[in-house]
């Protein structure tokens, strides 16, 4: 991870443009705390997807805690195919 400052960033684009492609993390520290994180598309993504997995983790996990504590619905087939109309 590398950290530069907002006016470095205007000097040297290119070059930090160039580490973020490859991968690399970068923060742009700004006044006041208000800095940002510049990172690749593909991390990004990464980032993105882990968040959602993450979700669906949570959702399972809820699922099962209703599981174990006898909170379920029992359907036939016929009843599934219904409610699918």
């Amino acid at each position: 991870m590398l950290a530069i400052h907002s006016s470095d960033l205007r000097r040297e684009s290119v070059s930090i443009f160039e580490k973020v492609a490859a991968g690399e993390t970068v923060i742009i520290t700004r006044p006041k705390r208000k800095n940002i994180v510049m990172l690749s598309e593909k991390e990004y993504n990464k980032l993105e997807r882990s968040a959602r997995n993450f979700a669906y983790w949570e959702k399972i996990q809820s699922s099962m805690r209703q599981l174990e504590e006898g909170h379920i619905v029992e359907k036939t087939l016929e009843e599934l195919e219904e409610m699918a109309r």
